[in-house]
């Protein structure tokens, strides 16, 4: 390898993507196309990045099978941060498998690191955790160390389990200043600021209030009755009640819960319940044959008693009922709540993050736009949203194996 094409490499190991450009920007052998193409990818310009990888992919020869694998592993973090996770992740199982095969042990692993991120993303947890476990992060050099941690940290936040998720922040952020990449601690930086943020608003008889993550994690270990409307279901202790595919259960639910102790009248449960602005007879029906269901689904944690004004809940063991919210609901939030991470996502991926359909989350998006929350920038498949501002730059992007002077 020349001299130029090691220095920059090195320049990119050290998030230095404008002295790496310097240094290769017109040349047009593989090698340059590759790392002109992770240059590309750490300014941001990610469409270019990914021609100038598939370019290099192709440039090189068929015997030079570890290249191309490290083209494919680069070009699958890009779609990674493009939030393109329709990007075929087969690919990037052989390119690893190739890797490992030939010695290249530090980009086999920085592969397997991108398919748990993205089990990470769309909530895989199980897979994540199960892939993770297989890695001792000591044996890594510090930028790979960080990553392992975040990832950590990532899962810990998904569990509720805030100190765990201290403690590995804390271990990324030694690990990146010791990579010395500023954008490896700016990405350590964003994630600890998410243990400090309002992750829920708290609805109780007192009033409403908001509460960082470490608070939702000791309110739902104490013996209060949850009505838990981030993941649509009602827990005490360790018992959990999911009603994620009974929506009008919820509803009422949720209705009867901001209301306790009082009780919620007839009326009222029909017009949250089905969106009716009259309760007519078959309405006052219909509520009583959904009130029995839920009175049935919750039995282990509460009663649903029926009052002369309507109906209310009786808890058994609890000391309160309270209802855990986002900290702000308005229509399509669950959208809002991803595009806050400030990537660019596309509505297939989007899709299957949310588990929704893609032309349910294209819907939701137009509506979005026309409001002005969200902005979009491409055509057709290129097309992606995102809320303001535009993304600066990707950070931990794939590098080649360290490059020896010869």
């Amino acid at each position: 390898m020349d001299s130029l094409i090691t220095a920059a490499a090195r320049a990119l190991a050290a998030g230095d993507p404008l002295g790496a450009l310097n240094l290769i920007a017109l040349r047009d052998d593989a090698p340059a196309l590759a790392l002109r193409g992770i240059a590309m990818a750490q300014l941001g310009e990610l469409a270019r990045a990914k021609l100038l990888l598939r370019n290099a992919a192709r440039a090189f020869g068929p015997k030079e099978v570890v290249a191309r694998a490290r083209c494919i592993v680069a070009e699958a973090e890009i779609a990674f941060a493009a939030r393109d996770l329709s990007w075929p992740a087969r690919l990037l199982e052989s390119a690893r498998a190739t890797l490992e095969q030939h010695g290249d042990v530090a980009n086999a692993t920085h592969a397997r690191y991108l398919t748990i991120r993205r089990d990470l993303l769309i909530g895989r947890l199980e897979d994540a955790e199960r892939l993770l476990a297989e890695f001792d992060p000591a044996r890594f050099p510090p930028a790979a160390r960080a990553v392992h941690e975040l990832i950590v940290a990532g899962i810990a936040i998904r569990r509720l389990r805030t100190k765990a998720a201290r403690e590995a922040l804390n271990r990324a952020a030694r690990a990146a200043r010791a990579a010395n990449i500023p954008a490896l601690d700016a990405e350590v930086e964003s994630a600890a600021a998410v243990l400090d943020a309002p992750a829920a608003r708290l609805i109780a008889p007192g009033g409403e209030r908001m509460l960082r993550l470490d608070q939702v994690e000791a309110l739902q270990s104490s013996k209060s009755l949850i009505v838990d409307a981030c993941r649509l279901v009602v827990r005490r202790a360790g018992t959990v009640v999911s009603l994620a595919k009974r929506p009008v259960l919820f509803t009422l639910a949720r209705a009867l819960a901001e209301a306790w102790p009082e009780d919620v009248s007839r009326d009222v449960l029909v017009a949250r319940a089905f969106r009716a602005k009259r309760a007519d007879e078959s309405h006052r029906a219909r509520l009583r044959v959904e009130i029995g269901r839920l009175r049935k689904i919750l039995q282990p944690l509460t009663g649903v008693n029926a009052t002369a004004g309507g109906f209310a809940l009786a808890p058994r063991g609890s000391r309160e009922i309270v209802v855990l919210a986002q900290p702000v609901e308005e229509s399509y939030g669950a959208v809002l709540a991803f595009l806050a991470d400030g990537e660019a996502w596309s509505s297939s991926a989007l899709g299957l993050a949310l588990g929704q359909s893609q032309r349910t989350v294209q819907r939701s998006l137009d509506s979005l736009t026309t409001a002005g929350k969200v902005q979009s920038f491409g055509r057709g498949r290129a097309r992606r949203w995102m809320t303001p501002p535009m993304p600066g730059f990707t950070t931990t992007l794939l590098l080649p194996a360290p490059l020896p002077i010869d």
